[in-house]
């Protein structure tokens, strides 16, 4: 894979600070959210009241895209709009050409697709099969009531299709089958469906949902926790941090909410403190070992906090994490090794050999992906960091360069 970052795109120099002490004030709130709620709130007729929605760029372009009346859909990078806007507009029998950028047009959709077709979509591939572009071209009514589908997919595969189930006919039961990936993003689908008023049934591996009428609700979206991962990232490397995040709580719908718990052993302890979440370090353990299955978006953040720390971890669930914004094991791969660090592939586990000792400064190629961008930015902490395209932020986080800064950090642009 071939990366175009360096000397092609502006880049951003941030200057070392080993002293944190911040609110906050750009936090997102939670994408994951944000566009399941748009989905929701368009299949309940479009009445809901919602506070707090993201700012991202993947929810501006949902919400644009969801009541566009143009027949092509462009749905840059933004691989969750993609996914649930297909299953949204086949079941509605919108006949839209669905398309992105030249990496989302290499993130398979099939599966999908197969799916959807089942049910009675009529979608077609308008170049290479198994991926976008798509269009769909009418819902030709349901054809079976039940499907299997992969547990190691995507979870927005499964998500998509629970959305658009209590909308069918004969309602939908779906199987998944192997080992379940990201299932607390299953499980926000299904908490987010019962606020709009529908009725899941979940047992093992076995989703069934009848036929019913989503209802207009009012929903304030919390703030992201992926977001938030990278200011734990901060206050890990920091030699001495004090840092303040709002709107973040422990009874959350993300899956994501486990950086708190995995950061305590990285070296943060994290307090409530009313509508605040309070960052402190804390020690640190000198190995670890994770299974990131449930929270691939956080793996990068805590691959890079290891690799600086001189903790020697080994990583498991990772496999989704090639399909994603770009291939996120080899780019890490490649970036470690700039300050030391190797991620080197056991089967299916990674092992993460860290730093013997940091260089005074690094430049980081980010792939055109967010969390790329983001997740080697707290190196600043103990380097001097270049971030080649920094602009890819505004995927999920746009005010994170600004948050950097307010955090006391002397940031420039080239």
């Amino acid at each position: 894979m071939t990366n175009s970052n360096t000397n092609a795109a502006p880049a951003l120099h941030i200057r070392v600070n080993p002293d944190v002490r911040t609110e906050v004030r750009n936090l997102p709130a939670s994408k994951s959210i944000s566009n399941r709620a748009l989905i929701l709130n368009a299949l309940a007729g479009g009445k809901s009241v919602l506070h707090h929605l993201s700012e991202a760029n993947d929810t501006r372009l949902m919400r644009e895209l969801i009541g566009s009346e143009s027949p092509l859909i462009d749905v840059q990078d933004a691989g969750t709009t993609m996914r649930f806007l297909t299953a949204y507009f086949a079941v509605t029998g919108m006949r839209k050409t669905l398309t992105g950028t030249p990496r989302m047009q290499e993130r398979p959709i099939g599966i999908l697709v197969d799916a959807l077709r089942t049910l009675g979509a009529v979608i077609h591939y308008r170049n290479r099969e198994g991926y976008p572009p798509i269009e769909t071209a009418g819902f030709e009514g349901q054809k079976v009531d039940r499907l299997s589908i992969r547990g190691d997919v995507s979870s927005q595969f499964i998500s998509a299709l629970l959305m658009i189930a209590p909308s069918l006919p004969q309602g939908l039961t779906l199987e998944l089958t192997g080992k379940v990936g990201s299932r607390p993003y299953i499980e926000m689908t299904a908490a987010l469906m019962a606020q709009f008023g529908v009725k899941i049934e979940m047992a093992d591996n076995t989703i069934r949902v009848a036929p019913q009428n989503y209802r207009p609700t009012e929903l304030t979206v919390e703030s992201d926790w992926s977001g938030a991962s990278y200011w734990f990232a901060f206050a890990a490397l920091a030699r001495s941090a004090d840092i303040r995040l709002p709107r973040l709580y422990e009874k959350s719908w993300q899956g994501d909410r486990v950086v708190r718990d995995l950061m305590e052993a990285l070296g943060v302890r994290s307090v409530s403190e009313g509508d605040m979440l309070r960052l402190i370090p804390r020690e640190s353990v000198r190995s670890f070992n994770w299974d990131f299955a449930h929270s691939p978006d956080i793996a990068q953040t805590v691959a890079v906090v290891c690799a600086a720390k001189g903790i020697e971890a080994t990583f498991s669930g990772l496999e989704s994490l090639r399909i994603k914004e770009t291939d996120r094991i080899f780019a890490l791969q490649q970036e470690l090794r700039k300050i030391g660090a190797d991620l080197e592939e056991q089967g299916s586990r990674w092992l993460l050999r860290p730093s013997a000792s940091l260089p005074d400064s690094a430049a980081f190629d980010t792939y055109e992906d967010h969390r790329m961008a983001m997740a080697f930015a707290p190196l600043a902490t103990r380097m001097n960091v270049t971030i080649f395209n920094p602009r890819v932020v505004r995927k999920s986080y746009p005010g994170f360069w600004l948050d950097v800064e307010d955090a006391g950090f002397t940031v420039s642009q080239s």
